[in-house]
């Protein structure tokens, strides 16, 4: 489970077995998760996150899209 980033709280990771879905990101805090497309960024699943919470959730994976899709590229090439 390769860990991308972590700031204010949020885990962003990938699972090590998911090269067949289209690029994306899952987050955690605490009990609480989200799915998120990367291209182009769109919400798939959460759960436990409020709305504004959500909001966070796009502007930071909008601000680090590129880190993102970077690491995506590099694991599941190998």
């Amino acid at each position: 489970m390769p860990e991308i980033l972590r700031i204010r709280g949020f885990r962003f990771f990938f699972f090590s077995r998911e090269g067949q879905e289209p690029r994306h990101v899952h987050v955690e805090q605490a009990e609480r998760y989200a799915k998120f497309w990367l291209e182009p960024i769109e919400l798939v699943e959460s759960r436990g996150f409020r709305s504004a919470e959500l909001s966070e959730l796009h502007s930071l994976i909008a601000e680090h899209c590129d880190e993102f899709i970077v690491a995506w590229d590099e694991h599941f090439s190998q």
